[in-house]
Protein backbone atom coordinates (compact mmCIF):
# COMPACT_ATOMS: atom_id res chain seq x y z
CA UNK A 1 0.00 0.00 0.00
CA UNK A 2 1.01 3.57 -0.45
CA UNK A 3 2.21 4.82 2.91
CA UNK A 4 5.44 5.26 4.78
CA UNK A 5 8.23 5.06 2.22
CA UNK A 6 6.51 2.32 0.20
CA UNK A 7 8.91 1.74 -2.68
CA UNK A 8 8.92 -0.80 -5.45
CA UNK A 9 11.72 -0.21 -7.97
CA UNK A 10 14.61 2.19 -8.63
CA UNK A 11 13.59 5.13 -10.77
CA UNK A 12 16.56 7.47 -11.04
CA UNK A 13 20.16 6.45 -11.60
CA UNK A 14 21.84 9.69 -12.61
CA UNK A 15 23.93 11.68 -10.12
CA UNK A 16 21.53 14.63 -10.08
CA UNK A 17 18.78 12.59 -8.45
CA UNK A 18 19.70 10.19 -5.59
CA UNK A 19 19.18 6.47 -6.02
CA UNK A 20 16.65 6.62 -3.19
CA UNK A 21 14.25 8.32 -5.61
CA UNK A 22 11.95 5.53 -6.64
CA UNK A 23 8.72 5.03 -8.41
CA UNK A 24 5.57 4.25 -6.42
CA UNK A 25 2.98 2.07 -8.14
CA UNK A 26 0.06 2.18 -5.70
CA UNK A 27 -3.25 3.94 -6.26
CA UNK A 28 -4.89 3.94 -2.77
CA UNK A 29 -3.18 5.11 0.40
CA UNK A 30 -2.61 2.62 3.23
CA UNK A 31 -4.01 5.16 5.69
CA UNK A 32 -7.44 4.45 4.22
CA UNK A 33 -7.37 0.65 4.57
CA UNK A 34 -9.42 0.47 7.76
CA UNK A 35 -11.95 3.06 6.62
CA UNK A 36 -12.38 1.51 3.17
CA UNK A 37 -13.08 -1.91 4.74
CA UNK A 38 -15.20 -0.93 7.75
CA UNK A 39 -17.42 1.64 5.99
CA UNK A 40 -18.95 -0.68 3.34
CA UNK A 41 -19.51 -3.43 5.94
CA UNK A 42 -21.37 -1.05 8.26
CA UNK A 43 -23.27 0.48 5.34
CA UNK A 44 -24.33 -2.95 4.05
CA UNK A 45 -25.56 -4.04 7.49
CA UNK A 46 -27.49 -0.80 7.90
CA UNK A 47 -29.10 -1.24 4.48
CA UNK A 48 -30.08 -4.82 5.30
CA UNK A 49 -31.68 -3.81 8.60
CA UNK A 50 -33.50 -0.97 6.87
CA UNK A 51 -34.70 -3.30 4.12
CA UNK A 52 -35.98 -5.94 6.54
CA UNK A 53 -37.69 -3.32 8.72
CA UNK A 54 -39.44 -1.63 5.80
CA UNK A 55 -39.05 -3.02 2.30
CA UNK A 56 -36.25 -3.76 -0.13
CA UNK A 57 -38.55 -2.46 -2.86
CA UNK A 58 -39.16 0.84 -1.10
CA UNK A 59 -37.83 3.98 -2.81
CA UNK A 60 -36.54 5.01 0.64
CA UNK A 61 -34.32 1.91 0.70
CA UNK A 62 -32.87 2.66 -2.73
CA UNK A 63 -32.47 6.30 -1.80
CA UNK A 64 -30.49 5.30 1.31
CA UNK A 65 -28.43 2.84 -0.74
CA UNK A 66 -27.61 5.54 -3.31
CA UNK A 67 -26.55 8.05 -0.63
CA UNK A 68 -24.26 5.55 1.10
CA UNK A 69 -22.77 4.47 -2.22
CA UNK A 70 -22.07 8.11 -3.14
CA UNK A 71 -20.42 8.72 0.24
CA UNK A 72 -18.22 5.66 -0.26
CA UNK A 73 -17.12 6.91 -3.67
CA UNK A 74 -16.14 10.23 -2.05
CA UNK A 75 -14.13 8.33 0.59
CA UNK A 76 -12.36 6.30 -2.11
CA UNK A 77 -11.55 9.52 -3.94
CA UNK A 78 -10.19 11.01 -0.72
CA UNK A 79 -7.69 8.17 -0.24
CA UNK A 80 -6.27 8.33 -3.75
CA UNK A 81 -2.50 7.92 -3.88
CA UNK A 82 -1.42 9.07 -7.36
CA UNK A 83 1.93 8.19 -8.87
CA UNK A 84 3.91 11.43 -9.08
CA UNK A 85 7.56 11.85 -9.95
CA UNK A 86 8.99 15.34 -10.42
CA UNK A 87 10.93 15.22 -13.67
CA UNK A 88 12.85 18.52 -13.53
CA UNK A 89 15.99 19.72 -11.79
CA UNK A 90 15.18 20.25 -8.09
CA UNK A 91 18.15 22.44 -7.13
CA UNK A 92 16.99 25.15 -4.69
CA UNK A 93 13.34 24.52 -5.59
CA UNK A 94 10.50 24.07 -3.10
CA UNK A 95 7.64 21.94 -4.40
CA UNK A 96 4.08 22.00 -3.13
CA UNK A 97 3.73 19.48 -0.29
CA UNK A 98 0.01 19.02 -0.96
CA UNK A 99 -2.84 19.29 -3.43
CA UNK A 100 -5.18 22.20 -2.78
CA UNK A 101 -5.45 25.96 -3.03
CA UNK A 102 -3.07 28.66 -1.82
CA UNK A 103 -4.96 30.54 0.93
CA UNK A 104 -2.08 32.54 2.45
CA UNK A 105 1.11 34.09 1.08
CA UNK A 106 2.42 36.58 3.61
CA UNK A 107 5.28 37.54 5.90
CA UNK A 108 4.65 36.38 9.47
CA UNK A 109 6.42 35.89 12.78
CA UNK A 110 7.31 32.22 13.28
CA UNK A 111 7.67 31.67 17.04
CA UNK A 112 7.91 27.90 17.43
CA UNK A 113 11.32 27.19 15.91
CA UNK A 114 12.89 30.12 14.04
CA UNK A 115 11.65 32.97 16.25
CA UNK A 116 11.95 35.45 13.41
CA UNK A 117 10.12 36.70 10.34
CA UNK A 118 9.35 34.15 7.61
CA UNK A 119 7.28 33.93 4.46
CA UNK A 120 4.32 31.60 5.05
CA UNK A 121 2.68 29.80 2.14
CA UNK A 122 -0.45 27.90 3.18
CA UNK A 123 -2.22 25.25 1.10
CA UNK A 124 -5.79 24.34 2.04
CA UNK A 125 -6.97 20.82 1.16
CA UNK A 126 -10.69 20.31 0.66
CA UNK A 127 -12.50 17.01 1.13
CA UNK A 128 -12.05 16.31 -2.58
CA UNK A 129 -8.26 16.79 -2.72
CA UNK A 130 -5.63 14.08 -2.41
CA UNK A 131 -4.55 14.21 1.25
CA UNK A 132 -1.16 12.57 0.95
CA UNK A 133 1.61 15.07 1.74
CA UNK A 134 4.96 15.13 -0.08
CA UNK A 135 8.48 16.15 0.96
CA UNK A 136 9.01 19.56 -0.70
CA UNK A 137 12.85 19.60 -0.81
CA UNK A 138 15.78 17.21 -0.81
CA UNK A 139 17.52 17.38 2.55
CA UNK A 140 17.64 16.12 6.14
CA UNK A 141 14.87 15.97 8.74
CA UNK A 142 15.92 18.17 11.67
CA UNK A 143 12.80 18.32 13.85
CA UNK A 144 9.52 16.37 14.07
CA UNK A 145 7.01 17.51 16.70
CA UNK A 146 3.32 16.81 17.29
CA UNK A 147 1.08 19.30 19.08
CA UNK A 148 -2.39 18.62 20.42
CA UNK A 149 -4.99 21.29 19.84
CA UNK A 150 -8.42 22.21 18.57
CA UNK A 151 -10.21 21.14 15.40
CA UNK A 152 -11.38 24.50 14.06
CA UNK A 153 -11.88 25.19 10.37
CA UNK A 154 -8.46 24.83 8.71
CA UNK A 155 -8.77 27.99 6.62
CA UNK A 156 -9.00 30.26 9.69
CA UNK A 157 -5.83 32.36 10.31
CA UNK A 158 -5.23 30.98 13.82
CA UNK A 159 -5.66 27.33 12.78
CA UNK A 160 -1.90 26.88 12.33
CA UNK A 161 -1.35 27.80 15.99
CA UNK A 162 -4.53 26.58 17.74
CA UNK A 163 -5.37 23.35 15.91
CA UNK A 164 -3.94 19.86 16.22
CA UNK A 165 -0.75 19.95 14.16
CA UNK A 166 2.64 18.44 13.38
CA UNK A 167 5.78 20.46 12.75
CA UNK A 168 8.61 19.23 10.51
CA UNK A 169 11.85 21.16 9.95
CA UNK A 170 13.96 20.17 6.94
CA UNK A 171 17.48 21.34 6.21
CA UNK A 172 17.68 21.54 2.43
CA UNK A 173 20.80 20.50 0.51
CA UNK A 174 21.96 24.12 0.27
CA UNK A 175 21.82 24.51 4.07
CA UNK A 176 18.54 26.46 4.21
CA UNK A 177 16.05 25.33 6.83
CA UNK A 178 12.34 25.33 6.03
CA UNK A 179 9.46 24.48 8.33
CA UNK A 180 6.31 22.60 7.37
CA UNK A 181 3.24 22.44 9.56
CA UNK A 182 0.52 19.85 8.94
CA UNK A 183 -2.67 21.33 10.41
CA UNK A 184 -5.86 19.43 11.25
CA UNK A 185 -9.20 20.91 10.25
CA UNK A 186 -12.78 20.74 11.51
CA UNK A 187 -13.15 17.23 10.06
CA UNK A 188 -9.53 16.07 10.25
CA UNK A 189 -8.95 13.97 13.35
CA UNK A 190 -5.67 12.31 12.53
CA UNK A 191 -2.33 13.62 11.32
CA UNK A 192 0.34 11.14 10.27
CA UNK A 193 3.97 12.18 9.79
CA UNK A 194 6.33 9.54 8.43
CA UNK A 195 9.97 10.77 8.67
CA UNK A 196 12.04 10.65 11.84
CA UNK A 197 14.60 13.18 13.01
CA UNK A 198 18.01 12.69 11.41
CA UNK A 199 16.73 10.87 8.32
CA UNK A 200 17.51 11.97 4.79
CA UNK A 201 14.43 12.95 2.80
CA UNK A 202 13.84 13.46 -0.90
CA UNK A 203 11.31 14.99 -3.24
CA UNK A 204 8.90 12.27 -4.51
CA UNK A 205 8.67 10.74 -1.01
CA UNK A 206 5.59 11.00 1.16
CA UNK A 207 5.86 13.24 4.21
CA UNK A 208 2.59 12.09 5.74
CA UNK A 209 -1.18 12.11 5.51
CA UNK A 210 -4.02 14.15 7.03
CA UNK A 211 -7.52 12.68 7.16
CA UNK A 212 -10.54 14.68 5.98
CA UNK A 213 -9.94 18.35 5.25
CA UNK A 214 -6.91 20.28 6.44
CA UNK A 215 -3.97 22.49 5.41
CA UNK A 216 -0.18 22.51 5.16
CA UNK A 217 1.84 25.64 5.99
CA UNK A 218 5.34 26.14 4.61
CA UNK A 219 7.64 28.71 6.28
CA UNK A 220 10.44 30.00 4.05
CA UNK A 221 13.29 32.47 4.69
CA UNK A 222 12.88 36.10 3.75
CA UNK A 223 14.43 36.62 0.32
CA UNK A 224 12.92 33.40 -1.05
CA UNK A 225 11.43 33.86 -4.51
CA UNK A 226 7.75 32.95 -4.21
CA UNK A 227 6.36 31.50 -7.45
CA UNK A 228 2.68 31.12 -6.49
CA UNK A 229 -0.08 33.54 -5.54
CA UNK A 230 -3.10 33.46 -3.28
CA UNK A 231 -6.02 31.57 -4.80
CA UNK A 232 -3.81 29.46 -7.07
CA UNK A 233 -4.38 25.70 -7.13
CA UNK A 234 -1.45 23.37 -6.42
CA UNK A 235 -0.58 19.79 -7.23
CA UNK A 236 1.52 18.02 -4.62
CA UNK A 237 5.06 17.14 -5.75
CA UNK A 238 4.48 18.94 -9.07
CA UNK A 239 3.79 22.65 -8.52
CA UNK A 240 6.92 24.71 -7.76
CA UNK A 241 5.92 27.15 -5.01
CA UNK A 242 9.29 28.85 -4.39
CA UNK A 243 12.98 29.07 -5.21
CA UNK A 244 15.41 29.38 -2.31
CA UNK A 245 17.93 32.19 -2.35
CA UNK A 246 21.58 31.16 -2.99
CA UNK A 247 23.57 30.36 0.14
CA UNK A 248 27.33 30.21 0.86
CA UNK A 249 27.04 26.43 1.08
CA UNK A 250 25.50 26.18 -2.40
CA UNK A 251 28.09 28.59 -3.82
CA UNK A 252 30.90 26.50 -2.34
CA UNK A 253 29.40 23.32 -3.83
CA UNK A 254 29.25 24.94 -7.26
CA UNK A 255 32.84 26.20 -7.03
CA UNK A 256 34.03 22.75 -6.01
Amino acid sequence: MCGKYTFNEPFYTEMVRPLKKIKKNIRLHSEGTETLIVFPICAALFCLLFGYAFSFQSPWFWGLFSILAAIYLVVINFFRCPIRIYEGDTEDLVLAPADGKIVVVEEVEENEYFHDRRIMVSIFMSLFNVHANWVPVDGTIKIVRHHKGRFSAAWLPKASLDNERSTVVIEAENGTEILLRQVAGAMARRIVTYPNEGEDCFIDEHLGFIKFGSRVDVYLPLGTEILVSQGQKTTGNQTVIAKLAPTPLRSAQRDA
